[in-house]
C-alpha cells in the first residue's frame, strides 16, 4: 500500500511555526510567509498540503485566514484545513474558498452530531482529526483530555462517509521521536475509513515502517522536513 506524504503548514501569528507536544510556547518559526512555503513543498512534489490554524484551534474560530488563503493562492495541490471549524458555515466557507479537505478535530468530539452532518453533507471532504494522550482523545488545541478512547471516536464515523481519520500521537508530536506505528495500525485494523498518521516523524525509518505496516493510508510531516532530516525526493520515493 502505497503512503500520502502531507507536509505540514502549521499557522501561529501568520507565520509557520512547529510546536512540542501541542504547547502553544514552544513554538519554533521556520518562515514568514506561508505561500513561498507552500509553493516550495509543491516544487518539491508533494501531491498534498496539510494547513492547520494554531490560533483557530485555540479561539474556536479561524484566526491565520490570511494566511490560508496565500497558501491556496501559491499552490494547485489540494490542501487539507483544520483549526477552528466548529460550525456548518466557517466549514462551507473554506470549501468555498478552494480548501479540499477540513479537518474536524475538538467538533468531532464535542459535538459529533455536527462532523457527521458535514461528512455527509461533503461526502470526501470532511477528515476527522483524533487527537489523543495515552489513547485518550484531546481537545481545544489540545488542552483539555477527557475519557474517550481515539478508537471509541472514530468508530463513530464509520458510516458517515469521512475522507479519513488523522491520528496523532501528541505525546510525539514535534519531538522527533518516532511515530506510534503500532497505536496507529491498530486504529486502522478496526475501522474501514483510511487512516492517516501524524506526530513523531524523524526521518526516513519512520516512513518505511509506516508503508510497511500496510493499513496506513498516509501521514503528516512536520519538523523532520524543515530541520532537513527528510529528504523529499527520497521520501516520496520511499513512500510509493
Amino acid at each position: 500500500m502505497s503512503l500520502t506524504l502531507y507536509p505540514a503548514i502549521d499557522l501561529k501569528g501568520g507565520q509557520v511555526v512547529r510546536l512540542k507536544r501541542g504547547e502553544m510556547d514552544q513554538a519554533t518559526v521556520y518562515a514568514d510567509d506561508p505561500g513561498a512555503q507552500a509553493a516550495a513543498f509543491q516544487a518539491a512534489g508533494f501531491r498534498w498540503l496539510h494547513v492547520v490554524d494554531l490560533d483557530g484551534a485555540f479561539a474556536g474560530r479561524p484566526a491565520n485566514a490570511a494566511a490560508v488563503r496565500a497558501i491556496l493562492a501559491a499552490v494547485s495541490l489540494p490542501v487539507q484545513l483544520g483549526g477552528g471549524v466548529r460550525d456548518m458555515a466557517t466549514l462551507e466557507a473554506w470549501l468555498a474558498e478552494g480548501v479540499s479537505r477540513i479537518i474536524l478535530g475538538s467538533a468531532a468530539a464535542k459535538d459529533p452530531d455536527f462532523a457527521r452532518a458535514a461528512c455527509r453533507a461533503h461526502p470526501g471532504k470532511v477528515a476527522i482529526g483524533i487527537d489523543a494522550r495515552d489513547g485518550r482523545v484531546a481537545t481545544e488545541g489540545w488542552a483539555e483530555t477527557g475519557e474517550m478512547t481515539a478508537l471509541d471516536l472514530a468508530l463513530r464515523f464509520e458510516d458517515a462517509g469521512a475522507a479519513a481519520i488523522i491520528h496523532t500521537d501528541i505525546d510525539r508530536d514535534g519531538m522527533l521521536g518516532g511515530v506510534n506505528v503500532a497505536a496507529t495500525s491498530a486504529l486502522a485494523a478496526r475501522l474501514t475509513t483510511p487512516v492517516v498518521a501524524s506526530g513523531g516523524v524523524a526521518g526516513m525509518a519512520d516512513i518505511t515502517a509506516l508503508r510497511e505496516a500496510g493499513n496506513i493510508a498516509g501521514v503528516i510531516v512536520g519538523r523532520a522536513l524543515y530541520d532537513g532530516r527528510l529528504d523529499p525526493a527520497t521520501a516520496l520515493a520511499e513512500a510509493g
